[in-house]
Order: structure tokens, then sequence, then C-alpha cells
């Protein structure tokens, strides 16, 4: 498989983000949207003029996807909202809540399938428990549990050539894959298994030729692996934390995060929580998949 990466990745918004995550590319703007988590953030950019637009948002959002109807589908705190950016805020309209019962709980990574469905992942915030599951929310509104036993829920990521889906729990160091057309999920099992010395396997994507692109947390790295899973490139970071990636034609963006780094640690790694962005050797983003509620 021919090579992907033509350079370095380069940080074109140093926002410093306590919890950066949820990149998503709108072409409906064309700008790369992405998340503070922690900090309460929503930021979109230019990547060509650099212009940053930057607003607080209601609530923790930690994922979000677009909506064939206008805006964004969102994860927070406790269940799935839409979002509007209008008049230089951010409206929030709940769609509904769940796990009302797991105060310690909130959403965290999450992406639209390609049926038009909205999943995300739920885990303690203090990540001691392993309390997360897997949620999908239907065009229609509907909250369905697909999946649980999770400590620390990231992804999922979506491979429609071949009937697929991954979702990580990057505490247990694993990827896994299970039969999915977006709205299913059935046989899951593990595709990747990692260790000492490798990162914590975090925010992903699939590209258009099949292969799957992870970002390592306390792994200062994003790397490439075939439909096989064979490592088959690496971009290191000069960050300790990425934690997701998305497409936009022949550019990878890359979110990162500061949250519980040290003085001395920020100072080796200054552009920690920045948003960065590496030149492909060609498109390799497939169509962003919409909301259809």
């Amino acid at each position: 498989m021919k090579k992907a990466l033509t350079g370095e990745a380069e940080c074109i918004a140093p926002v410093g983000a306590v919890l950066g995550e949820g990149p998503l590319w709108d072409p409906r703007i064309d700008r790369l949207v992405f998340l503070d988590i922690k900090g309460e953030r929503i930021f979109r950019i230019d990547p060509e003029t650099r212009e940053l637009e930057n607003y607080a948002v209601p609530g923790m959002i930690s994922a979000i996807g677009l909506c064939a109807s206008g805006g964004y589908v969102a994860s927070w705190r406790n269940g799935f909202t839409r979002l509007f950016i209008e008049d230089g805020a951010v409206k929030q309209t709940p769609i509904v809540s769940v796990e009302t019962d797991l105060p310690s709980n909130r959403f965290n990574d999450g992406k639209v399938d390609p049926k038009g469905g909205f999943w995300a992942g739920t885990m303690d915030d203090d990540e001691k428990e392993v309390s997360g599951s897997w949620w999908r929310l239907a065009p229609d509104g509907r909250a369905q549990k697909k999946d649980t036993g999770f400590k620390v829920t990231n992804g999922p990521a979506f491979d429609q050539t071949r009937g697929r889906m991954f979702l990580t729990d990057s505490a247990a160091q694993t990827i896994f894959t299970a039969e999915s057309d977006g709205a299913t999920f059935e046989n899951k099992r593990t595709f990747l298994q990692f260790g000492k010395g490798d990162g914590y396997p975090d925010g992903m994507e699939v590209d258009c030729e099949g292969c799957l692109w992870v970002a390592f947390w306390a792994g200062s790295a994003v790397r490439r692996f075939s439909p096989d899973g064979e490592l088959l490139e690496t971009l290191p970071l000069p960050v300790r934390q990425p934690t997701s990636v998305a497409f936009a034609g022949d550019r990878l963006f890359i979110t990162s995060a500061k949250v519980g780094l040290s003085e001395e640690r920020l100072k080796e790694a200054p552009l920690s929580g920045g948003l960065f962005m590496a030149q492909l050797a060609r498109p390799l983003g497939a169509e962003t998949a919409l909301f259809r509620g």
C-alpha cells in the first residue's frame, strides 16, 4: 500500500485545550470544527487563513456530527442534543437523556454512522469504574444501548466497504471490531491489542482506502493500520496526548490535550492542547456522514 504521509505535522491552532477532541470537517463552511470537552469550548478554523472562531458551549460537549437539516448533533454530559451556532453564540436543543442513574458518567467520543444515526460512548469521568456503554441515537430520536463494560470509550470509526465498525476501550489498550452497517452491531471481537510503551488508542477514523488511523494518548503519535491490522505508518507529534483525527481531502487534522500534565511536561511540550495538521500524499477523506434526525 502506498505511503500516505508526506511530512511532519504543524500546529495550526495552539489553543491549549484542556481536553481537545471531536475534530470534524464541515464542508458547508469549509472549516474544521473541534472541541475542548473540559474547557467547554467549541472551535472552528479555516486551515487556509488560520482564522479561528471560539465559542463557549452550554455544558460538556464531547462529540459532534453534521445534521442533514442544519447545525450539529452532539453528545454532552448525559445525553444527546442539537447545536446551532448563530449570532456569535451556541444554542442547544436537548434530544434525549441517558444514564441518569449514573451521575459520575459522562459521554465521551462519538460519530455519525452510515445509516444516519449518531454513536457515542459513556465513561466514568474519574476513569475509575468500568461503567461505560456505547449508545446509538437513531434518526427518530430514540437512544439504544449497543454494548457495555467499557472504562474509557473512544471512536467509533466505520468501514463501509467491509461492513464493520471499530471502537476502543482506551484504558484496556484495545481496539475492537464488529460487523455493522451503522445501525447493527454483531460479533464484537478484538482487532488490535497494545501493551507497555505503545500508548493508549484514542480517537480514530477509517480512510477511503480502508485503513484505520488512530491517535495514541501517551504515545505522541498517530498510527495508520491496514485493513488487516498491519502497522503501515507513524506520524510523530510534539505532544504527549494526541486525542483524535479527521480528514479533509489531502489533509489530516489531529486534536490533543494538556489535562493531567505537570508544569515540567508542559514546558517540554508547549503545544499540548493544540490542533495539528499534516499533509497527505493524496486525498484520503471519505464523504462525511450526516445525521438524519
